[in-house]
């Protein structure tokens, strides 16, 4: 049999990898950086800078903890040629698995003729591959409006960011999801003056007001300036100044503005009419519980797919067709459940969660029990000097099965680990809470929260 994919990010190479081991012949059609842009030049990349950052914000704290005259000095050439050579790593660490397992890599860029025949355009020419299984996953771009004109100097999205070609002296960031909340930490954690354009009230508009409310305070700690109610309706460059205008006629001037309000999907070089597939109007491919389009033998995976745009759930799906492809009717098919997907934002304090959130729970008028433990009881925190946040347990009042959590703080991103399997697999809160868990550590805050 044999599988081409289309796109090779975290959906593409697990999917490579899987169907490769179960058999197939499998073709990976990629135009850009095998490991996905998405991924290796924005995920990684911003979490780099966010560590290098860190460091700085921890030994700016050292003071506190009985250690003086610790001086950094930021250089931001080597960090620009460190988050380069990650990138280069982590790209060629995965080349080197699939061509190991037989996977034949064209540097190319693919589209369909037909529903089962992919073209791979490349430097050399075209080639045609008949395929008995197509996957879709070329992921997305950042969203540029058209009020909005990019220079990659002064006026940058996200990809012209790791890092900039200077450290910005005030930045104004236009986004306040998930994306945005990290490019201000991160900046303002090396040094810059940052501006955060909110377009409403709050923060991560789609998370906890609780949890929300924890990163604003620590924003406003650092002495970042949040525009709120505002949204941004002009970005104009005037020399070395940036000027955003907003709809209800505040104006800020930095020296560099970041946008970063969402993606878009990379969907429309791919010929989709020539083997049926549907998309909607935004160029997403809608699938079905197996990642299927509605042509049953072409899959889509990713951002593509219009599902939660994380890494994490990319590759689960890119297993899921791998087997659904090759050995599906040998084998008992578990479907992904995305409301089980856990996801963290890289800030300080960092933020994570998964499966029902509180607020979510009261709008459906549904009846839960919420436990929350501050993370000044638990003396790990207080060791680290950084007592910051919570753990919050959400569980069902009559069977104690966990339903969700979330969890700000120092680590969270590991912690929530912890809370994902025990929603994935249906565990009760005395399953946490009966776990003998290490003293002192910040775990210890998952038990007492489950108590």
């Amino acid at each position: 049999m044999r599988f081409v994919i289309v796109g090779g990010g975290p959906a593409g190479t697990q999917a490579a990898t899987d169907a490769a081991r179960f058999g197939a012949e499998v073709v990976l059609i990629e135009r850009d950086i095998v490991g996905g842009a998405a991924n290796l030049r924005d995920c990684i990349p911003s979490k780099a800078m966010i560590a290098t950052g860190g460091a700085k914000s921890y030994l700016g704290r050292l003071e506190e903890i009985g250690l003086v005259d610790v001086a950094v000095n930021l250089d931001f050439d080597r960090l620009g040629k460190r988050i380069a050579g990650i990138t280069e790593r982590l790209s060629m660490a995965q080349e080197q698995i699939l061509r190991s397992q037989n996977v034949q890599i064209v540097r190319g860029t693919g589209r369909l003729l037909g529903p089962h025949e992919v073209e791979a355009t490349t430097d050399e020419g075209t080639s045609v591959f008949h395929a008995d299984a197509i996957m879709l996953s070329t992921g997305s771009r950042p969203r540029i409006p058209d009020w909005v004109e990019l220079d990659g100097d002064r006026v940058l999205t996200t990809r012209d960011a790791y890092p900039p070609k200077v450290l910005p002296e005030h930045l104004i960031v236009v986004g306040s999801g998930v994306t945005g909340v990290e490019f201000v930490h991160m900046f303002s954690s090396l040094g810059s003056k940052v501006t955060l354009i909110v377009s409403r009230e709050q923060v991560l508009p789609s998370k906890d007001p609780e949890v929300a409310a924890v990163l604003e305070n620590d924003f406003l700690r650092r002495g970042v300036h949040l525009l709120k109610g505002a949204r941004a309706e002009s970005v104009v460059r005037n020399g070395d100044e940036v000027t955003v205008t907003c709809d209800d006629g505040r104006v800020v001037t930095g020296s560099h503005a970041l946008l970063a309000i969402g993606s878009i999907p990379n969907s429309e070089y791919l010929n989709l009419e020539a083997a049926g597939v549907e998309s909607d109007t935004w160029g997403f491919i809608g699938i079905n519980h197996h990642c299927q389009t509605n042509v049953a033998h072409i899959y889509a995976a990713g951002d593509l797919s219009g599902k939660l745009p994380l890494s994490s759930v990319a590759k689960m799906q890119g297993r899921k067709i791998a087997e659904h492809a090759l050995i599906g009717h040998t084998v008992a098919h578990r479907h992904l459940d995305y409301d089980k997907a856990a996801s963290a934002i890289f800030t300080e304090p960092e933020i994570a969660d998964v499966g029902l959130a509180e607020a979510d729970a009261f709008a459906e008028g549904r009846k839960i029990r919420v436990t929350k433990v501050p993370f000044a009881s638990t003396p790990k925190a207080l060791i680290n000097n950084d007592p910051r946040g919570f753990v919050k347990i959400i569980s069902d009042p009559a069977t104690g099965v966990v339903l969700g959590g979330s969890i700000v703080g120092q680590h969270a991103a590991e912690l929530i680990s912890v809370i994902a399997l025990a929603v994935t697999a249906g565990l009760k809160v005395t399953d946490i809470q009966e776990s003998m868990l290490v003293h002192p550590s910040l775990g210890e805050a998952l038990a007492d929260a489950a108590d």
